[in-house]
């Protein structure tokens, strides 16, 4: 190996380990996950369109916009969640936390559609202002959203898989006052986590550096 700008540069690829996914990883577990990490949980509530309450945790999830700001998770099969969503055309996402964490891991268990997961975790439904759909009350902040778009996901032959994206825009923002510190909301008191590598793996926030952004 070679340094450049104090950057670790590979020389040969006898270093780097290689392999397409279309063929297999050859490792015993697939390093896709680990390697897009972490990655904050879209723990999602929605409303069938009878009113029944569902809360899940996906581990595809993003902001993809500021101007409006829009969300969206990745429904690998036509979960509850996605079928609230079809049917309501609204959602909200809630901030899992490191307290919160056991409530939001009891919320990933497949149970049926009329199983109400708010009660099955011992989370506090609370009413939406914009939206009909519940938020979770313990959450340091939550966003309601409605419904942009749902995307069926297509591989590089055209053909479509069995991975859905739902992107939704905020239309309703809760934040705790107990985490707003001089108008700023306190990410590191509010300790979010995160998924982080394999089954099982999640991640909180380590050390923070600040880095601004050149001038043009």
């Amino acid at each position: 190996m070679s340094r450049n700008s104090g950057i670790d540069v590979v020389d040969s690829e006898a270093e780097v380990e290689f392999y397409d996914p279309a063929a297999g990883h050859g490792l015993p577990h697939d390093p896709f996950k680990a390697i897009v990490a972490p990655r904050l949980i879209g723990w999602v509530s929605t409303c069938s369109s009878s009113g029944q309450p569902n809360l899940a945790p996906y581990s595809f999830f993003g902001a993809f916009a500021a101007f409006p700001p829009i969300i969206g998770f990745c429904s690998e099969g036509r979960k509850d969640s996605l079928r609230n969503i079809e049917q309501t055309r609204e959602f909200v996402w809630n901030l899992a936390t490191r307290p919160l964490a056991e409530q939001m891991n009891r919320t990933s268990a497949t149970v049926a559609p009329d199983v109400d997961e708010f009660l099955l975790a011992g989370v506090t439904p609370v009413a939406g202002r914009n939206v009909s759909v519940p938020r979770v009350g313990e959450s340091p902040a939550a966003l309601e959203c409605r419904l942009l778009q749902i995307s069926q996901l297509h591989d590089l032959h055209g053909k479509p898989t069995d991975n859905w994206l739902v992107l939704g825009q905020v239309i309703g923002v809760h934040i705790q006052k107990a985490y707003l510190k001089d108008g700023l909301f306190d990410t590191y008191a509010a300790q979010p986590i995160m998924r982080a590598g394999y089954r099982g793996d999640y991640a909180e926030i380590g050390e923070r550096f600040e880095m601004i952004r050149p001038a043009s």
